[in-house]
């Protein structure tokens, strides 16, 4: 493919990011090129493009522009597959099996962290999240850390902000605390906790990155604080960023679970 088939791929995708996360009565031709960081012409001509293929529709009664039917029809067909759980269990099983103990996929819910799947090992553990579809604060439990330490900074300031109070409340560190364990996190890429809160429990949790390096989930595992000490730490490590990005690289945009994942409770194996 030449560099202009590419340049032009790339400008289509972009202008249709701009109209997606825009106005939904539709933009003006101005602020879509200013919003896209191209010329006017060349957003026009981009438009035109997509107008053709019916991704994208002008505003009758107006000169904006926005997405337009078809690419709402094929955003709900691309939503039927590559569910994150369905995508994520066959890397639970795995890592139950691998290093025989308990695994869990959680991911995020607003100000929350919830347990979408979970395999059991065989140590009997307590863990902060429970069950599947039991949830936590940003902040507390290892999964749960991952993900508020790889958000956008803007917005883990705003989740600290709200969440700190919730932490205190379950005895968890307090701001000052959380700030450092999430720049430990962001260094080393892992988080590991023994704080004894559930005495003899430990664990370690990973980041699920969506393609902007986002996190939406995470892979972590629960288990006796003995199973975590020597050079079994960076072995577990290893594993779980490995099928973390693994699963990153299958995420599907339009999975609804990303966005509501209380929807897919209840549905699949457990």
């Amino acid at each position: 493919m030449s560099e202009d088939a590419i340049s032009g791929i790339r400008r289509a995708v972009g202008l249709l990011k701009v109209l997606g996360s825009g106005n939904p009565q539709g933009m003006r031709l101005t602020d879509i090129a200013a919003a896209s960081g191209i010329s006017q012409p060349s957003a026009h001509r981009a438009l035109k493009a997509l107008m053709a293929e019916g991704f994208v529709e002008q505003v009758e009664t107006s000169r904006r522009y926005r997405l337009a039917l078809d690419f709402f029809v094929l955003a709900a067909r691309a939503a039927h597959s590559g569910s994150l759980r369905g995508t994520a269990r066959p890397a639970l099983l795995r890592l139950s099996s691998t290093l025989s103990d308990s695994v869990f996929l959680l991911v995020r819910n607003g100000f929350d962290a919830v347990c979408l799947d979970r395999v059991e090992g065989p140590f009997p553990i307590r863990t902060f999240t429970g069950d599947i579809g039991g949830k936590v604060p940003l902040g507390i439990g290892q999964g749960s850390l991952a993900i508020l330490s790889y958000l956008p900074a803007e917005e883990r300031e705003t989740i600290i902000r709200f969440n700190v109070p919730r932490l205190l409340d379950r005895g968890s560190f307090d701001e000052v605390g959380l700030r450092m364990q999430i720049e430990n996190v962001r260094k080393t890429g892992f988080a590991s906790l023994n704080t004894g809160l559930i005495p003899g429990m430990a664990g370690v949790g990973v980041p699920i990155l969506d393609a902007e390096g986002r996190a939406v989930a995470a892979l972590s595992i629960g288990t006796l604080s003995e199973r975590l000490e020597g050079d079994r730490l960076p072995l577990v490590v290893e594993l779980l960023q490995k099928e973390a990005d693994g699963i990153g690289r299958q995420l599907n945009p339009f999975d609804p679970t990303l966005r509501y994942p209380t929807r897919s409770l209840g549905t699949g194996p457990a």
